[in-house]
């Protein structure tokens, strides 16, 4: 989860939201919810490279119905390649002086920025 500002047009990582079997940690996005005050929920809309829907692409959209029932608009942006991008770039900060490895949860947070800096950038065009 990121949190983006669109004075600025950029975003940071807030947190990652554990999905498990049951789907994501509802309770915590609603902790969080609560306590940011969102304007909107940009969600990242997982698609095949074709442009196609992939196989989850239906459970993001279902789960993106739950969050509008909190009364906060959903707009959906196109995730494709964002964790590619978050784990270049944070290979690039290793590279750079940075140490240890890339976590699984650290390119999770980096991609939920590109994801809302995408969502920025296409609302300023």
């Amino acid at each position: 989860m990121a949190v983006g500002q669109t004075i600025t047009g950029s975003a940071s990582p807030l947190t990652t939201i554990a999905n498990g079997a049951g789907g994501p940690d509802r309770a915590r996005i609603a902790a969080l919810t609560d306590e940011w005050q969102p304007d909107l929920y940009v969600v990242g809309l997982p698609l095949q490279a074709d442009g196609s829907d992939s196989d989850v692409t239906q459970a993001v959209r279902a789960f993106a119905g739950e969050l509008e029932t909190a009364g906060i608009a959903v707009e959906f942006i196109d995730e494709r390649l964002s964790s590619s991008e978050a784990e270049s770039a944070l290979k690039a900060a290793r590279a750079r002086g940075s140490r240890g490895r890339v976590r699984k949860e650290d390119v999770d947070a980096v991609a939920a920025v590109v994801i809302a800096e995408r969502w920025l950038t296409a609302r300023q065009d």
